[in-house]
């Protein structure tokens, strides 16, 4: 009983793939891997086999192009390569009547590519909150070959996550990628954004094509709380960035008075009636979200003003004491029969002559 054994295994890096009973001596093509442009012309060789085979059958089976041969070498050329699945098998009959395969599946990829990298939110068009979860979808249109399709998340510089497509569709596709992200304060300005590249290994392009998407801004919103003195001033900024542009209602503390349209609301001189809890909703036709302000005013410190005001005047009034204090014993009174007791040198205040 004659046995044969199948051999059947795959380089992947190379895209070559061997079959036959046992070949010690397999055709080999040159070159081992071809990444070709859509549209651009290709060529590869195949020498059948290293030693003399030429008085057994061999050939090169191909899809397009056209085949010359010169020997134990086939040479395979095409103008213009547009076979997005093309196969190429060189091959011949050992001694044995057994074939010997050799396969060469060239990579055909886009001209432009990918045509298109867009960023955006899964099922999520109004505004973003802190600390809840939200996920980001990179859509990479009409991509070829998708399998060889690399996207990667970026805030900011930082990479956040790279991916990989694990399609095995030579034609051009449209891939998604996804990833979650909980938005903190921190981030508040954050840019996020994706790039696609194709990894096409050593036989592509040494630059790899990248495609950027746009970049957007993250601003997560919490409830906001102000502290605020009685007569100053009060600003509570709604403003938001949306298409179509938004519209903004307020809906402030009952015993508040007024309306106010815009997205900043200001109060010149706050009061007790305008402390609560102010709530901002935010539409367009998409839809409306909401932001809520606390407001808490708080007295203005008169009793230390009355403190402030009755330590000066005490103050003032201690130092006037004390002036007259000294002014009158400096002074001192004298009479006219006193002053027969003083020394005939000795002076008399001025101030007192009127006593004399």
């Amino acid at each position: 009983v004659y046995e044969v054994y199948l051999l059947i295994y795959q380089i992947t890096t190379l895209d070559v793939f061997l079959t036959g009973s046992i070949c010690t001596d397999s055709p080999v093509f040159t070159p081992s891997a071809l990444v070709v442009k859509y549209g651009d012309p290709a060529n590869v060789t195949c020498v059948v086999c290293q030693k003399d085979c030429s008085d057994n059958a061999s050939g090169l089976e191909h899809a397009v192009g056209n085949v010359t041969q010169n020997g134990t070498t086939m040479f395979w050329t095409v103008d213009r390569l547009i076979e997005w699945e093309l196969s190429l098998q060189c091959y011949y009959n050992n001694d044995a009547s057994d074939q010997c395969t050799s396969i060469l599946n060239p990579t055909l990829y886009r001209k432009y590519l990918p045509e298109s990298v867009s960023i955006s939110f899964v099922n999520h068009t109004e505004m973003m909150f802190e600390n809840q979860q939200y996920t980001l979808q990179c859509s990479v249109q009409n991509v070829a070959p998708v399998e060889k399709l690399n996207v990667t998340f970026y805030r900011g510089n930082t990479a956040l996550r790279h991916l990989q497509s694990r399609s095995e569709q030579k034609k051009p596709v449209n891939e998604t990628f996804t990833l979650n992200i909980t938005p903190s304060r921190k981030d508040d300005g954050a840019q996020y954004w994706c790039e696609a590249k194709l990894e096409l290994g050593p036989a592509g392009p040494q630059s790899p094509p990248v495609v950027t998407s746009e970049k957007f801004s993250c601003f997560p919103l919490s409830a906001a709380y102000y502290v605020i003195k009685e007569g100053d001033t009060l600003h509570l900024n709604c403003s938001s960035v949306g298409n179509p542009s938004p519209s903004y209602t307020w809906t402030r503390p009952k015993n508040s008075s007024s309306s106010y349209t815009g997205s900043v609301l200001t109060i010149s001189s706050v009061g007790f009636e305008h402390e609560g809890q102010y709530i901002c909703t935010v539409s367009n036709t998409v839809g409306n979200v909401t932001k809520e302000f606390n407001v808490d005013v708080q007295a203005f410190p008169w009793i230390w003003i009355i403190v402030g005001v009755f330590v000066a005047v005490l103050f003032v009034l201690i130092c006037v004491l004390c002036c007259l204090f000294y002014k009158q014993n400096r002074k001192g009174s004298y009479n006219l029969k006193d002053v027969l007791r003083f020394p005939m040198r000795t002076a008399l205040p001025l101030q007192n002559c009127e006593n004399i």
